[in-house]
């Protein structure tokens, strides 16, 4: 009735305007929400109870492990090494599984210029498997004049053979002994390759490298700069007055340990590499001058043939134990790059060619800094007009020990 109510009601000439029907729900939009949640509710009740989790959906991260090697298997059997009690040292690994396996980097401090260089070391070198084997034997190396260690391959002399006159830089001894002679020893090569490249290609033969035992592979540089006929000294890295905050790198020679254990650290040292004439301090002012602690390492040289090489620490004991041991010897005169600028590095070249002519032999010591390398360089291509003979350090201990 009230539809025809209104259809009685609206105005002639015009079509009736019917009215809208809603559409109604059978509930309210928050009994809409409250279904939803329990439908979301029920869900997640049904895959706690029939899906197998036993984290029950906590967060997780997928790790990869690879299973053990070999080696792991006989570390985990071998027994610890002695503890080093000494700061900031890491003993090597000796068949220990573990971080000390693992490669770590290492701040390496040049004694010369005091620039820092970090190096990666494998520590896995150092286990005892490898030790036979790793690192190889490098060519043109003399098998007589070798010796196995825990670490490796070691020098030693043989049959009247020492690796000090074996691996000697070639030089004309009969010229050096009737005119004077200078020797430059460039060090801390080996950490940066790029630089210890500079020094073997842009150096004379005659000036011998010296190399630290670090590095990822210091046996490779080693052979190039043999190819271009330099000769190799290997620096020992030698405790410092003020060890640890200057810290020559992992297997420093410290004066707090006990005979034994340095040697056991000078082993792990000349296993790095084959082929070096001598062997040199890397640092160490603290070491060489401490009676107890050098004395076993001057005789171990004196033992295995080598020459040993002061870089001028002042108050060296080593010059007097080489002398009584019988081991060649050499102890820088002039540090060149002590102050790295052009005009300090060639006054400095002009003082060893005075003490040179003075005294018939004089011997310096540098970095592989850029400006040294390029200094030296120039100076050594004068020399012949000078008066002088640029000599590897071994004719020089020869002459020294000969006067």
């Amino acid at each position: 009735m009230a539809e025809a109510a209104d259809e009685l009601s609206a105005p002639l000439g015009r079509e009736g305007v019917r009215r809208k029907r809603r559409f109604r729900l059978p509930f309210t939009g928050k009994q809409l929400l409250a279904a939803l949640l329990g439908l979301f509710l029920a869900t997640f009740a049904g895959y706690a109870l029939f899906h197998d989790d036993p984290l029950g959906g906590e967060p997780r991260v997928g790790i990869a492990i690879a299973p053990p090697t070999g080696a792991d298997k006989a570390a985990a059997k071998s027994p610890e090494a002695p503890a080093d009690k000494s700061a900031h040292q890491a003993e090597p690994a000796h068949g220990k599984a573990g971080p000390a396996a693992e490669q770590r980097t290492v701040t390496i401090i040049d004694g010369s210029s005091g620039a820092r260089h970090d190096v990666t070391i494998g520590g896995g070198e150092t286990t005892d498997r490898d030790a036979g084997a790793s690192p190889a034997v490098m060519s043109g190396i003399d098998p007589r004049l070798l010796e196995k260690s825990r670490y490796g391959m070691i020098p030693t002399a043989a049959d009247g053979l020492k690796p000090v006159t074996v691996y000697a830089g070639e030089a004309d001894r009969a010229k050096a002994a009737k005119m004077p002679i200078v020797a430059i020893v460039v060090g801390g090569l080996g950490v940066g390759a790029a630089k210890t490249v500079d020094a073997i290609l842009k150096l004379p033969a005659a000036v011998t490298l010296a190399f630290t035992p670090y590095g990822s592979d210091p046996g490779k540089l080693v052979e190039r700069a043999r190819a271009q006929h330099h000769e190799i000294l290997l620096q020992i890295p030698m405790e410092p007055y003020d060890y640890p905050d200057n810290d020559p790198g992992p297997q420093t020679l410290l004066t707090t340990l006990a005979p034994e254990q340095n040697i056991d650290r000078l082993y792990w040292h000349l296993s790095r590499f084959q082929g070096y004439a001598g062997i040199a301090n890397f640092m160490g002012a603290r070491f060489v001058a401490t009676d107890t602690a050098m004395g076993p390492i001057v005789k171990e040289a004196a033992k295995r043939g080598l020459g040993l090489f002061d870089d001028g620490a002042a108050r060296s004991v080593a010059p007097s134990m080489a002398a009584t041991q019988a081991v060649p010897f050499a102890k820088a005169d002039v540090a060149i790059d002590a102050v790295p600028t052009s005009g300090e590095i060639d006054r400095a070249l002009a003082k060893l060619e005075g003490l040179a002519k003075e005294r018939g032999m004089a011997v310096g010591v540098a970095s592989a800094l850029p400006i040294s390398i390029e200094r030296i360089s120039a100076w050594t291509r004068t020399l012949d007009s000078r008066g002088l003979l640029l000599v590897p350090l071994t004719t020089a201990m020869l002459k020294s020990k000969s006067s």
